[in-house]
């Protein structure tokens, strides 16, 4: 009766050490998606990239610093198609991929899709710097913070993709 009291003891704690340990994943994955729905954050040129690529820093905020880095990447998609970038003395600045200003309300259950976990944004942009964060880069705002990564997006294989999917018009078609 002992030996059985006490692997059941260990059964149950074996459940429960699970059990939230799937919570709190559940619960880092829902942070992810809730940093995703807001999307915070600030693009700027940093050089001129190889042909068809765009070499940017993203600014991105989070309560978790390694959650911002990991979110930078969504986040310079997300710019390159939706917000474009300002120039600088060294690098002009780019225009929005999407020239319908309501394209990611039109088109949501793509862009649902194509940001989600795992999703295939990440086809089209690379770290830099494979992920390290120069110390000027990881700022403390309030009570989150602003961390600031070098992105390596593909904006020509990115709008071929958006173009086969109908999403955007092609540079070739007519007015």
């Amino acid at each position: 009766m002992r030996k059985f009291l006490q692997s059941t003891g260990a059964v149950i704690f074996l459940l429960l050490l699970f059990s939230l340990t799937a919570s709190e994943l559940s619960g880092q994955s829902r942070k992810k998606k809730e940093n995703t729905d807001i999307w915070k954050y600030e693009i700027e040129g940093v050089q001129t990239g190889v042909q068809g690529t765009y070499l940017i820093k993203v600014w991105s905020y989070s309560p978790n610093a390694n959650l911002a880095i990991e979110q930078a990447k969504k986040n310079a998609v997300h710019g390159i198609i939706f917000r474009g970038f300002a120039g600088t003395g060294r690098v002009p600045g780019q225009r929005a991929l999407a020239t319908n200003p309501n394209l990611e309300e039109e088109k949501h259950d793509f862009f649902r899709l194509f940001f989600a976990e795992g999703g295939k944004y990440l086809k089209f942009v690379s770290l830099t710097n494979d992920g390290a964060v120069a110390a000027e880069d990881r700022l403390r705002v309030g009570k989150e913070y602003k961390i600031g990564v070098i992105m390596s997006v593909n904006v020509d294989a990115l709008r071929k993709d958006l173009e086969e999917a109908g999403i955007i018009k092609s540079l070739g078609r007519g007015f």
